[in-house]
């Protein structure tokens, strides 16, 4: 199943895996009864590279990272779609096939995705020049448990989990939000994610460090939230508290809450005819992250 055909997909630790244990590669990609194009157990990450055939004034880029519970990659409606979207648009897009939290593939499942989500970002301000992209404007984007991972770069950039890049600067200039996990508390907490990434009892400790309304500071980047009221897979709590704590650190924010849609619905949510995704793209006008015509 070639999904991504014409696209460069890049192998995203050309020199080796990190945190990795051998292990044979049983990464699976198929289409559910309901038509979503997924991968699973996946150990081996790339990035596929999306470049506009006119790139906007701006030379914005992003990076978007698939939902799934961290335990598959919707690679297609949260992530290749929507990269074809910003191009259109003339932003660069890469979609970050990032490694699924596994104790027979990792030394550390816990930090697996936060490493492949630090590396795409360092991969791409390292190759600014040869993407034509400001290394300034580099934004992420995640959708469901892709929500978590992205909020989790976006908090926890100070601490490179990488091996090589205590230098390097891991803070993404903008942060754009799918319906996203947020927090792991036993209360609104997505437990299903919690317990893929942090095993079956995690530590109060843990917890709380992978909470991440719970780790914004004012140097988180500006963001913007998309979550419909009645989605019952991952509580729109999670966008309220996330906006909430961005407001107490005067970090700007932008939060939309459709009444209904429920979750997993990609750029389009079918019960309403408005379309979040120009939400988004006249928020990255207003923030400059984005010059049209």
């Amino acid at each position: 199943m070639n999904l991504v055909q014409g696209q460069e997909v890049l192998p995203l630790y050309p020199k080796g895996i990190p945190n990795s244990k051998p292990a044979p590669d049983t990464e699976k990609s198929e289409v559910t009864q309901n038509g979503m194009h997924i991968i699973s157990a996946i150990s081996i990450p790339t990035l596929t590279v999306f470049l506009p055939e006119t790139p906007a004034k701006s030379r914005t880029a992003v990076i978007i990272f698939p939902g799934g519970g961290y335990h598959i990659n919707a690679i297609k409606h949260e992530g290749l779609d929507v990269a074809r979207k910003f191009n259109e648009w003339g932003v660069a897009a890469f979609v970050l096939k990032y490694r699924i939290p596994s104790d027979a593939t990792m030394g550390n499942k816990e930090i697996g995705p936060l490493q492949d989500a630090q590396q795409a970002i360092r991969m791409i301000r390292e190759n600014a020049t040869k993407w034509k992209i400001d290394p300034n404007k580099i934004g992420i984007m995640g959708f469901s448990a892709g929500g978590h991972l992205a909020s989790t770069a976006a908090t926890h950039f100070k601490t490179s989990v990488l091996e090589d890049a205590q230098n390097a600067n891991l803070r993404p200039d903008f942060l754009v939000l799918g319906y996203p996990v947020i927090s792991f508390s036993d209360s609104i907490g997505h437990l299903g994610s919690r317990e893929n990434l942090l095993g079956k009892s995690p530590s109060s400790q843990k917890i709380r460090e992978y909470s991440n309304e719970l780790q914004v500071t004012s140097e988180t980047p500006p963001t913007f939230i998309i979550h419909a009221g009645d989605d019952k897979g991952v509580l729109p709590a999670n966008s309220i508290a996330f906006y909430e704590s961005l407001l107490k650190h005067n970090v700007p924010a932008e939060l939309h809450i459709y009444e209904r849609g429920g979750h997993g619905f990609g750029m389009d949510n079918p019960t309403t005819t408005e379309k979040w995704m120009t939400s988004l793209k006249n928020w990255l006008v207003s923030r400059e992250l984005l010059i049209v015509k």
